[in-house]
């Protein structure tokens, strides 16, 4: 997967300029996929540049791009139905099970139960050989339960997580529905293409806006006035 140069503005890059077929750079940075926090941890720091004017750290999203092919790579590798992806969060549901559906992952949406990973006996219980989370602060269970066993993890980490216990980092703004839903698409695509089920110039039959999470005017509304608390702390 090609890297791209790093812009200023979110809405910059080119539109003639493809990522991917069906991606050009403009629409990739229009998603907000580098969009960070006012917060950026130490091992985060490898990958953003210089804050913008409001105080927000910005990640280099050809990192964001080179390290969705790793995982999509390393997905196929270990095989899509050994690879359980969770997400405990409503704004990543859709790109979850999107991503499982296309790929054949085991999706794992909203609470994580104790025992999931580690307790064969629970009627829940998954076997997992990969376990990818969206958020590692939200889906923090999830990979407790995964270090128990030495299952790695993949992870899509925002400027402020704290990624001590992943094994490979996705960098990105995973926060918002429409990056959420980028990230899952690319590394959909990345997975059938390192799994040989789809050409590197072979458009995909899902759009980036079917991995996206459809939210209501209230439910907008409370996820800004989350991500304005949030950029508060």
């Amino acid at each position: 997967m090609p890297e791209v140069s790093q812009v200023e503005d979110d809405d910059a890059g080119s539109a003639d300029k493809e990522i991917v077929p069906q991606l050009s750079e403009k629409a990739l940075l229009a998603t907000g996929i580098r969009i960070g926090t006012p917060v950026r941890t130490k091992t985060m720091e490898q990958f953003t540049a210089r804050p913008r004017p409001d105080g927000l750290h910005m990640i280099d999203h050809s990192k964001t791009l080179h390290r969705i092919d790793v995982a999509g790579k390393f997905i196929a590798f270990t095989g899509a139905q050994n690879t359980v992806v969770y997400t405990s969060r409503e704004h990543g549901t859709m790109a979850v099970q999107k991503f499982c559906e296309v790929t054949g992952a085991m999706p794992l949406i909203g609470r994580f139960m104790p025992g999931t990973f580690t307790n064969p006996l629970y009627p829940g219980h998954l076997d997992a050989e990969l376990v990818v989370v969206a958020d590692p602060t939200s889906d923090l269970q999830a990979i407790v339960e995964a270090g128990k066993l030495g299952v790695p993890v993949i992870a899509v980490c925002d400027t402020d997580n704290i990624t001590d216990d992943i094994d490979l980092v996705i960098p990105g703004n995973n926060r918002g529905r429409k990056a959420i839903a980028a990230i899952f698409w690319l590394l959909a695509r990345s997975t059938l293409f390192h799994a040989g089920l789809l050409k590197e110039d072979q458009p995909m039959s899902q759009s980036i806006e079917d991995f996206e999470t459809k939210m209501d005017e209230e439910e907008r509304s409370e996820a800004l006035e989350e991500r304005m608390s949030e950029g508060r702390e």
